[in-house]
């Protein structure tokens, strides 16, 4: 098994940006969702119902830097590094503290989607743990869902590919024009090699040199309905989930990884289970 994906997600929601590398830190992989846009009470903003931040694209520059570009607005550099306003945000059921550096990130993202909210930083992500019914006591996570990294696998979403057009065909639909991409599932790391949902059973694993704790299958939300590009809203792939891969009231693709130890990722490298 390879490595055939690496992605980060600057700020949350946003477009993803494909690495030939990335480090590993105990939160999640550098640069990755340390931004998010929140409403004007401080609770997380995601595309799952503002689909245009799919649209944005943000680049880092550097510690507490980034460049914002998209269809609404002139590019805008944003540089939370002199600023110490911290502002109480809730991402789910965690609340804690993140910089607010700018009015004018604010009014950008605004312009967007023509809603108040604001562009916070975490500047510390030692801040925010992991659930502790699947970590450790020191495992910590950024602005993403709910832990550091999420592993998909080609085989798996082949092996979807494959119902939706099965499904299709039983209802006497024609099938997609096009197979889903993996982009509906915003992975950071994405495996070739292995069988379809093999990683349902993966406990530990090595990628390259860096140990990671297989911690929880990914359940999977609205967002995955959206078109990255279009921002178009479908059915799938949660209506074929459903029928395969439905237990607990959830559907679910994907396994949630904590890492053991920093390290570097690189496209290429192996991947090893360690336990199953």
């Amino acid at each position: 098994m390879r490595v055939v994906e690496l992605n980060i997600y600057p700020v949350k929601s946003t477009r993803g940006q494909s690495r030939t590398e990335a480090e590993v830190e105990p939160w999640g992989l550098a640069d990755d969702r340390r931004w998010m846009v929140v409403d004007d009470a401080g609770y997380v903003v995601t595309a799952r119902v503002w689909p245009a931040l799919l649209s944005v694209t943000a680049t880092p520059l550097g510690r507490g830097r980034l460049r914002l570009e998209g269809p609404h607005a002139a590019p805008l550099e944003v540089d939370a590094t002199g600023t110490h306003e911290y502002v109480p945000v809730q991402i789910w059921k965690n609340t804690l503290d993140a910089v607010r550096p700018s009015a004018a990130a604010d009014a950008w993202f605004g312009k967007l989607l023509d809603h108040d909210v604001r562009l916070v930083w975490l500047d510390d992500p030692t801040r925010r743990p992991v659930n502790p019914a699947y970590g450790l006591p020191a495992d910590r996570v950024s602005f993403a869902d709910a832990f550091p990294l999420l592993l998909t696998t080609t085989g798996s979403l082949a092996r979807l590919n494959d119902w939706v057009v099965e499904e299709a065909l039983l209802r006497g639909e024609d099938p997609p024009a096009e197979p889903l991409p993996m982009r509906r599932f915003r992975p950071s790391v994405v495996v070739d090699g292995s069988d379809a949902f093999a990683e349902d059973t993966w406990c530990r694993l090595r990628i390259g040199d860096v140990p990671f704790r297989a911690v929880k299958l990914c359940d999977r939300c609205v967002l995955t309905t959206i078109d990255p590009d279009t921002r178009a809203r479908g059915k799938e792939p949660l209506r074929t989930l459903a029928r395969h891969r439905r237990w607990d009231g959830k559907v679910w693709f994907g396994m949630n990884l904590v890492p053991d130890a920093p390290g570097l990722l690189s496209l290429g490298d192996a991947v090893e289970v360690t336990a199953g």
